[in-house]
């Protein structure tokens, strides 16, 4: 468990170095029209950690809470995230991450185990909810790199 701590409280500076010397030609470039830009992926893990955060902290507050998930693409086409300030989604992702890290220093071995229910997919243990958190950051730091080569590639047609 203490992994895994570590590597969420991590999940910013992996964000950030993963961005460090982009152009901004390079953070709005979308490889295809139905896919996200390195920019709109940033403004997701900030919008995904804001929620995931209630969820982590209704876990361990509340007996068996239901869970809901919100609809990725909903949020990123109705929201505007183009028009979002990638800063200062950073900077929430930052404090939402840096807010959790007391609570994740004293969890007890009763607390990893707190359950919480998805309507759409089952139970969860506060433990794999917090695995998927880093897992999710994993996740888009790689789609971060394969938008990065894509970018690269359509420059040198």
């Amino acid at each position: 468990m203490e992994d895994i701590i570590q590597e969420y409280a991590s999940g910013y500076a992996m964000l950030r170095e993963a961005i460090e010397g982009l152009t901004e030609g390079e953070l709005r470039y979308k490889p295809a029209p139905d896919q996200w830009s390195i920019h709109q992926i940033i403004i997701h893990v900030a919008d995904s950690e804001m929620s995931s955060t209630a969820r982590l902290k209704t876990v361990l507050a509340e007996d068996e809470p239901t869970l809901i998930s919100f609809d990725q693409d909903a949020w990123a086409n109705n929201l505007g995230y183009d028009l979002l300030d990638r800063e200062q989604y950073l900077h929430l992702f930052k404090l939402l991450r840096l807010s959790m890290q007391t609570i994740l220093d004293n969890l007890t071995n009763e607390q990893i185990e707190r359950v919480g229910v998805y309507v759409d997919q089952g139970r969860f243990s506060f433990k794999q909810l917090l695995v998927f958190r880093v897992e999710h950051v994993r996740g888009h730091l790689a789609q971060i790199e394969r938008v990065k080569k894509a970018y690269r590639g359509s420059q040198s047609l």
